[in-house]
């Protein structure tokens, strides 16, 4: 049948429109049927404002609900952080607005080759519609593929959906978890390290268990170090370290400090290790200078640091002076006597350089089938307590400086704002400084940092804003809201309005290591791996305090400032209540090499004066 003119024009311009729509349906595929919610009424920024249309369901459209905006070839992802409603609309308008935080996109939306880009490039127009984001375009979003990602948990929106997080951004740019009391940190830390050992053989991991709750997380894949077990020797800590434990926790004064800073140079200098196991220390002028500083972590020992004190107090005149050299030399040997710091003085007056034993201790080199230490600081004086964190932290930062980052390290610190507080005047300066430290220029050096704390408006904000992945969990302060708020920053801040209304367990992720800001649901871990304090003997729990209770607990409390004491354990044992009838058994007896410190002078003084003069011993003047 011919064709008019007018009827051929037609067939050509509808064959031409199929075309072009099979064209464009191949390129762009159209995205699974989802009814829109409403339509973009206001752009500003990152920050897009919905219109509602009333036919939608508000459950749909509620605050943390995640939303799409197609523009163009992609889909814009937001997160609903405010919905407010029109009580004046009318049936033609919207009920309801939504603001709504953009945080990234679906490019090739639709297509097999689409992916998900973190950030906006292509901003919405007014009229674009909005609907909610199917499971399958949220699957796209966390569905984050490699070896070095960890499943964590699910989503809170949909527990089909789990939550993953990149190993290597996470570590390199370091972490906080941060939350109150109670809501599941120490276990949200717990799963994150156990994750860690299984994905990252390589990496060591040193905690500063503040409340002694680690110990049986991992196993044993975990060495626990405490004051038992730890050899620290006093020679490591710099001169400001060694002045907080000699004047426990307080300044010292300045003439003392004075007079110690020139006695440690010059036992320094002058030290000479034994030359066999039957001969006695002995300390000679040395003829070649030594370069050595107050801080050069190299051995000497008390005795020879008291000896020179008593030489040099033996010349003065002024009895002011004399005064001054002689309660130094009174604190000093208090300290090394005191049974509590044994972990430092146990071998004060033995020669040896241990420090490569020290290092290999505490950061588990080789590592072997612990690559995990565990620093428990419940049971060391809380007058030193800051000096020793801030030794272990130099050493980690100055060990990975030194070794090129040869061991990368994760440095994991408990109650953060204990040791690194915004107020300066809080706390020990050395010890801020030394977290700082590895805060800033760790990375560089293969040392990381992971930070918790449950007042993050009390942790250095320096410190802090160095954490590029934040996992926030349940939080009612507005301070400690605040100061994260400066700190976060993706464009889904406002999330963080969310945090007092988190459960047990969930957490806020934001920062590199997660494709975006979202709330997710930590794994629950199996309750023989959950963190437990050590620090309270559970038994005591529910049972009847006698006299015998009482005066065992004297003898614990006595016996820790004496220098025959029973053991941590046979301590605890005692702690349980006797029956009425038993007398309390005695602490057993242990035999201390410090405990005749006090009794005798610690080497023969008139053969050290001689050395130091360079006479033979019966030739100087006494």
């Amino acid at each position: 049948m011919a064709l008019s003119a007018d009827q051929l024009v037609l067939e050509v311009i509808s064959a031409g429109r199929l075309m072009l729509q099979r064209d464009s349906l191949n390129e762009i595929p159209l995205r699974p049927s989802t009814p829109s919610l409403g339509r973009v009424i206001s752009v500003r920024g990152s920050q897009v404002t919905i219109g509602l249309l009333r036919q939608t369901s508000v459950a749909r459209s509620t605050v943390g609900s995640f939303m799409g905006i197609r523009a163009g070839t992609s889909l814009l992802a937001g997160v609903i952080t405010d919905v407010s409603a029109n009580a004046t609309a009318s049936p033609q308008e919207y009920y309801a607005t939504a603001n709504i935080d953009l945080v990234g996109e679906i490019k090739q939306h639709g297509a097999e080759s689409a992916y998900f880009h973190r950030g906006v490039t292509q901003y919405p127009a007014i009229d674009d519609p909005a609907s909610e984001i199917a499971a399958c375009e949220l699957r796209l979003i966390f569905n984050v593929a490699g070896t070095s990602v960890l499943n964590i948990g699910h989503l809170q929106q949909d527990d089909s959906i789990a939550a993953y997080i990149d190993i290597n951004d996470m570590l390199t740019k370091h972490f906080a978890v941060l939350g109150s009391t109670g809501v599941g940190k120490s276990s949200g830390v717990a799963l994150l390290l156990q994750a860690l050992l299984e994905k990252r053989p390589d990496l060591r991991i040193f905690i500063l268990d503040v409340h002694n709750e680690y110990g049986h997380c991992f196993g044993d894949g975990a060495q626990i170090l405490n004051p038992r077990n730890l050899k620290l020797p006093f020679w490591l800590f710099t001169f400001d370290e060694l002045v907080d434990v000699l004047f426990a926790g307080r300044p010292g004064l300045e003439d003392e400090v004075d007079i110690l800073s020139e006695v440690i140079l010059t036992a320094k200098s002058a030290y000479q290790q034994f030359r066999g196991p039957s001969e006695r220390a002995s300390v000679r002028r040395s003829d070649k200078p030594t370069g050595y500083t107050v801080d050069t972590p190299v051995p000497y020992r008390i005795a020879d640091l008291c000896a020179l004190l008593n030489e040099r107090m033996g010349k003065l005149e002024n009895r002011s002076l004399r005064m001054t050299y002689h309660r130094l030399i009174t604190r000093i040997e208090s300290v090394g006597n005191d049974p509590r710091y044994a972990f430092m003085f146990e071998n004060a007056n033995v020669g040896g350089d241990t420090m490569a034993d020290v290092l290999t201790q505490l950061f588990r080199l080789p590592p072997g089938e612990k690559p995990m230490t565990i620093m428990q600081l419940a049971g060391f004086p809380s007058e030193v307590v800051d000096a020793v964190v801030s030794v272990i932290c130099r050493l980690a930062f100055d060990f990975g400086l030194w070794s090129d980052g040869a061991v990368p390290l994760l440095f994991v610190c408990e109650e953060a704002h204990r040791y690194a507080s915004a107020d300066r005047s809080v706390g020990f300066g050395p010890t801020r400084r030394a977290i700082s430290r590895i805060a800033k220029e760790g990375r560089k050096y293969g040392v990381y940092l992971g930070l918790i704390t449950q007042r993050p408006a009390e942790l250095n904000p320096t410190i802090l804003s160095q954490c590029s992945t934040i996992f926030a969990m349940r939080m009612t302060n507005d301070r400690d809201q605040a100061i994260l708020r400066s700190a976060v920053s993706d464009a889904a801040g406002n999330l963080l309005s969310f945090l007092p209304s988190l459960a047990t367990g969930e957490v806020f992720a934001f920062g590199e290591g997660v494709a975006l800001p979202t709330r997710l649901k930590l794994k629950t871990l199996p309750s023989q791996l959950l963190p437990k304090s050590e620090a309270v003997a559970p038994e005591r729990f529910g049972v009847g305090v006698n006299q015998d209770f009482l005066i065992s607990v004297l003898e614990r409390w006595r016996g820790a400032t004496t220098t025959s004491k029973p053991s941590f354990d046979d301590a605890r044992r005692e702690l349980r209540p006797a029956p009425m009838s038993e007398a309390p058994s005695e602490p057993p007896m242990v035999d201390s090499p410090r405990a005749n410190l006090l009794k005798k002078p610690l080497i023969d003084r008139s053969d050290l004066y001689a050395a130091i003069k360079g006479t033979a011993p019966g030739q100087q003047n006494r």
